[in-house]
């Protein structure tokens, strides 16, 4: 499903990301985990072609997604990827409901005639079905995190990528939260590639791989 094949990004001067080889076979879970700064976040967003290699190969699903234009990169992520963030990136003025299916007006890959039905599924699945008509400031930080995790999922998108999930979480929210992540990409059959420092969270995961060493820094 993920694969990276030398694939060397220059961060700064005299530091350069470098992966070897990564692969994620389809359906599967996996953390991303190491210290802050070993190359965790930018391995993610070199996934998501949100940072292009300088060289190497990204195959998503058999694609070689340094080939595609910005345009194109839009579009697939649209189509086939989901985000959640540690930062939730909702929509202040929308509601939760309205939050969800913006996200699926945005990619635009189900009928319209299902964005509303399909986004109330995903809400009463992340147990937020008496919280439609609420607006993301009213609602506490797990709230926020489930609804982002509804929106990421509304699109029925074959790869779910987030960046420390839990990070903004206490550790009884953060729980609940990796339970309910881990468990709606799993009946879903979603990949999921989960970055966290946390080894505690890492180890929730069926498969986790180590980033550390990723980023090199040039030695005068």
């Amino acid at each position: 499903m993920v694969e990276l094949d030398k694939v060397k990004r220059k961060l700064g001067p005299g530091v350069t990301f470098f992966c070897n080889h990564f692969h994620a076979a389809a359906g599967s879970r996996m953390a991303l985990w190491g210290p802050s700064g070993c190359g965790k976040s930018t391995m993610l967003n070199l996934i998501s072609g949100l940072l292009r290699p300088d060289s190497g190969v990204i195959r998503i699903d058999g694609k070689e997604i340094q080939k595609v234009s910005e345009s194109g990169l839009d579009a697939y992520r649209a189509e086939r990827m989901g985000f959640v963030f540690q930062t939730f990136n909702l929509l202040a003025p929308f509601t939760v409901l309205q939050n969800v299916i913006l996200g699926m007006r945005f990619a635009d890959v189900i009928p319209e005639k299902e964005w509303k039905p399909r986004s109330l599924a995903m809400l009463e699945r992340v147990g937020l079905a008496h919280r439609l008509k609420s607006k993301p400031g009213t609602l506490s930080v797990g709230e926020r995190q489930r609804v982002a995790i509804a929106r990421a999922l509304a699109n029925n998108p074959k790869l779910i990528v987030a960046d420390e999930p839990t990070g903004s979480l206490d550790p009884k929210t953060a729980d609940a939260v990796m339970t309910l992540l881990l468990e709606l990409c799993e009946q879903e059959q979603v990949t999921l590639l989960l970055v966290t420092h946390d080894k505690g969270i890492a180890d929730r995961l069926p498969e986790t791989f180590d980033c550390s060493g990723l980023v090199e820094e040039a030695t005068s």
